[in-house]
This record gives structure tokens, C-alpha cells and sequence, in this order.
């Protein structure tokens, strides 16, 4: 049925979730599954958030993110679709999962999903580290045992710590000494800080899941993230595109009755008597306000909007809170179409480049690359489609007075840096064009153009990290600011952790 007649909304509503990104409509799908009344609203047009696509001349683009985790037997996906009782989308897995490629060098670092293919590879390229990477296979075991009790971090009250305990077996303890520790402190434990090679590659993988290098990253979900490419779990290269991924979550909510509006921006949140009691939304295709009365509200959004969602209301304390948070970082993404005769042969779906810091633009010099596989729906016939995304300041986008002079340079030094790995690049272009913080304030509504979350350093991480509650009695928060942090992996679970405490509180 189309939407406009199959959603056209109540003005009361049992649950209303802001935000039709991964964890929005992973939040809604469950609990709508579990029996609530569910409205999901979305201010794009189109599902996904920073895991939605585009399209352009023929090409299909992923906007943010280009792989998942957690499809394999037991992943949070895997779980979430088998709830919903819905197909989980083609995917394959990446394997290698990313090839990375060091300064001047122009032999791959494979992160194989094999496990011992990969041991091998470490040992080859960083000799003497075998202590260092056992340690880290260690704590991602003890980790991921842990989680698959379904934990729920971080606890805020006697009953959250006394549930927490009833999770935690005597192995579990052997993490403890970790807990407030960084990559690169147990670097430190083997010696290891003089190897410039292994630390470099270790940060770069890191940001990448992270938002931060190894000295400022958790070695507990250091070791997990760097885990995670590995059998029997693996990142996964879905086909057609990641679009594909909410078009399952929006199956799953319609499937039960939930609902789901597009082109509807959420600009405040009501509240009576100290709770969340509805939301005020602007119409962006009748360019009209509108109001709506909701028991339970599930913010999907960036900790960072909630000032403003909330104003006044928001406890000062919990405002001073989220202005002490490290910033997040922005997202430079290049964009190309090109035809087939520029992708290598045997080039992996996922490659990853680090240049010195030279050239006109100094901060751009890591590139996380995505390549299309034929037939994988994302290019026509004989072409290809190349996505290459490197962190940078998101604010210092938003005011730019030179910004498209900014986003020139940007795009120019993006394209000379793959023209080292991509035969005849430029001649093989057919379509280009590129994504900054500006465009993920505007298409995606994040603050400043923020991607990524909040980094997860020891005093942001697990026990420590932003709850799904929120200090507003029936409005939850979910995504990458709580745990267990960014990727779409991540805001599932978090959106898992948040539809447990919401049914508990509400029933």
C-alpha cells in the first residue's frame, strides 16, 4: 500500500521513534514485533540515515557506511531479522576484509577472515608481536562471551549493577585489569611502542570503528572491533546496496503493524509533569507543523540534538554532561563512477590508505575505500563505483567562508592519492562528486555533520558509556552515542539494549 495512505499518522501514538536510521528502525521493528503501537518518523525521504544510498547517472552510491557486521549465525542482525521473523539480506562476506596499505609501501596488510590465514599475516608484517595480538584474541573472547549473556551497560541504579552481576562468570573477571586501559597501553606491556609500523596500522584500523587511535581507544572494544573480521563472525558486503538493509528493519516494522513517515522533521520534544509526552513535527512535503501525543518517545539521534530538541527541559546537569563529550569527527566522502578498466584485477571489495602528511591538504591523508563487485547492483554493466571517506574537522566545515574552494582541494587530493592505486583513474571517471559535513548536517540531520559517535575511550566505554535512558522519564536514546557505540552492528545493539528497558519500564 503507498505510504501516504498506509501511514497517515494518529495524533496519539503508544511509542514514537525519531530517526529511521539502522537503530531507529531496529527499535521500532522489535517493538512493534513485541505488541506497541509504533510511529516511526524520519526527516530524509528515504530510510537508512548514514546507511541509506543515492544514485546518480546510472550508479548507486552508499552514503556513509559500505559494510555490515553481525549477519553471521548469532550476530545482532542475524538475531534481529530471525525476531522479526524476516529474511536477512544477500550478503557476502568480505574476505579479506580490508587490505591496507602503509606509506611508500606497496604490499597489502590482508585482514583475512580466516583466523590462522591472519595470524599469519600479522606475524609476517609484524614480527615479535604474536604476545601482543594473543592478548587481544583473548579479550575479545572473554568480551564476546560476555555480551552474548545480553548484558545491559551501562547500569545507572541497584537493580541495573545487581542484574549486571547475575551476567559476569569468573573468567569474565580476568577483563578487570583492562577495563581502564587503552590499545596502546598493553602496546606498552610488549615492548611494542617502538614499532612504528604495527601502531601505525593498529590507528588506522581503530578510527575506523572507533572514531580514535589506539591511545585513546578501549582495549576492550579495541579487541573486539579488530576481532570482528574474523570466522566464525566477518564484515559482510551486502548486494544491490546497503539500502537494502532498512528495506528488511521497514518489512519488519510494517510487518507488525508499525508505521513509517518520511519527510517528517522532529523539531521539538514536548514534555508534562517531567516526562516525554509528544513531539512537534514540520511536514517537509506540505510544509506544515504538526503535533503529536506519544506515551514513549526513541530518539535516534546524535546525543548532540538533544539541546535542542529539548531546550529548557533538559536537565543542566545532563546538558554539561553531553558539553564536556569529546567532538566527534566529520566525514569528507568522495563519490565515483568509473568504468571497469580502472578497478585492478583481484582488487578486495575494502582497501584502506595512509599518505604521509604532505601536500595542500595535511589532515586528509587516511582514505577507507569501498569498490562495487560486478553484478553487485551498485554500477552498470562494465563500470564500477569507488567510495573513499577520510575523517576530518566537522566544524570547521560549517562556517567555511571558503568552503568550495575547501571541497575542491579536498575532492583534488582524494583522486591524486587513488590515481597511485587505480590505474588511469581520472580518465576513467564518469561521475564524481563528493560529501562534507555540510551534507551530512543537511541529508542526514546529524549536528555539525557529525559521524561516527562518541569515540570509545576507556571513560566513555561500557560501564562508563551514555545510557539508552535519558534523565526525561519515556524518552530512550539510541545509536552511536550509547553503548556499544558506532557501525550499524552497534546501533542494533544499542537499539536491542533500549527496546528491553523500554518493555520493562513500560509493562
Amino acid at each position: 500500500m503507498p505510504e501516504k495512505m498506509m501511514d497517515r499518522p494518529s495524533r496519539d501514538c503508544q511509542v514514537v521513534v525519531i530517526g529511521a536510521g539502522i537503530g531507529g528502525l531496529t527499535a521500532g521493528a522489535l517493538l512493534a514485533a513485541r505488541g506497541f503501537d509504533v510511529l516511526v518518523l524520519e526527516q530524509a525521504f528515504v530510510p537508512g540515515g548514514c546507511a541509506s544510498t543515492f544514485k546518480r547517472r546510472g550508479f548507486t552510491f552508499d552514503v556513509g557506511a559500505t559494510q555490515v557486521a553481525g549477519l553471521e549465525p548469532g550476530g545482532v542482525h542475524e538475531r534481529v531479522f530471525r525476531e522479526l521473523n524476516i529474511e536477512p539480506p544477500t550478503a557476502t562476506p568480505c574476505d579479506p576484509a580490508c587490505a591496507v596499505y602503509l606509506p611508500d609501501e606497496t604490499e597489502a596488510i590482508n585482514v583475512w577472515r580466516d583466523p590462522v590465514r591472519w595470524r599469519a599475516e600479522r606475524s609476517q608484517h609484524f614480527a615479535g608481536s604474536e604476545r601482543f595480538w594473543a592478548k587481544l584474541d583473548q579479550l575479545f573472547e572473554l568480551s564476546w562471551d560476555f555480551n552474548q549473556r545480553e548484558p545491559l551497560l551501562p547500569p545507572v541504579n541497584p537493580s541495573d549493577y545487581l542484574a549486571l552481576a547475575g551476567k559476569l562468570r569468573p573468567r569474565t573477571l580476568l577483563t578487570a585489569p583492562y577495563a581502564l586501559r587503552t590499545v596502546a597501553d598493553v602496546l606498552k606491556d610488549y615492548r611494542l611502542t617502538g614499532d612504528r609500523r604495527l601502531r601505525r596500522f593498529l590507528d588506522m584500523q581503530l578510527k575506523l570503528y572507533s572514531t580514535a587511535e589506539a591511545d585513546q581507544t578501549a582495549v576492550l572494544y579495541g579487541a573486539v572491533s579488530l576481532g570482528l573480521s574474523c570466522e566464525p563472525h566477518g564484515l559482510f558486503h551486502l548486494e544491490g546496496s546497503m539500502q537494502v538493509l532498512s528495506e528488511r528493519l521497514v518489512e519488519g516494522l510494517r510487518k507488525y503493524k508499525g508505521r513509517l513517515l518520511t519527510g517528517q522533521k522532529v523539531q521539538a520534544i514536548r514534555t508534562q509533569q517531567g516526562k516525554a509526552a509528544g513531539v512537534v513535527v514540520f511536514d517537509r512535503r506540505r510544509e506544515r507543523e504538526w503535533e503529536l501525543r506519544a506515551a514513549q518517545i526513541v530518539a535516534n539521534v546524535p546525543v548532540w540534538s538533544l539541546p535542542d530538541l529539548l531546550g529548557t527541559v533538559l536537565p543542566v546537569r545532563y546538558r554539561e554532561q553531553i558539553d564536556k563529550l569529546p567532538e566527534a569527527p566529520g566525514a569528507f566522502v568522495l563519490y565515483l563512477g568509473v568504468r571497469e578498466e580502472a578497478i585492478p584485477s583481484g582488487c578486495p571489495p575494502h582497501l584502506q590508505f595512509l599518505y604521509d602528511l604532505d601536500g595542500p591538504v595535511a589532515e586528509n591523508n587516511s582514505l577507507f575505500v569501498s569498490v562495487s563487485r560486478p553484478g553487485d547492483g551498485r554500477a552498470p554493466e562494465g563500470h564500477s563505483t569507488i567510495i573513499a571517506s577520510s575523517f576530518t574537522n566537522a566544524r570547521a566545515w560549517i562556517d567555511a567562508p571558503d568552503y568550495e574552494a575547501m571541497k575542491a582541494a579536498y575532492t583534488e587530493t582524494a583522486i591524486d592519492r587513488l590515481a597511485s592505486y587505480f590505474p588511469d583513474l581520472r580518465e576513467q571517471i564518469v561521475h564524481a562528486e563528493a560529501a562534507t559535513p555540510r551534507t551530512f548536517q543537511f541529508y542526514a540531520g546529524r549536528p555539525y555533520g557529525y559521524v561516527g559517535g562518541i569515540g570509545q575511550r576507556p571513560n566513555h566505554f561500557g560501564p562508563f558509556s551514555l545510557s539508552n535512558r535519558t534523565p526525561i522519564a519515556n524518552l530512550w536514546l539510541v545509536g552511536d552515542s550509547t553503548y556499544p557505540g558506532e557501525g550499524t552492528a552497534g546501533v542494533s545493539y544499542s537499539a536491542l539494549n533500549c527496546v528491553r528497558l523500554l518493555e520493562k519500564h513500560a509493562r
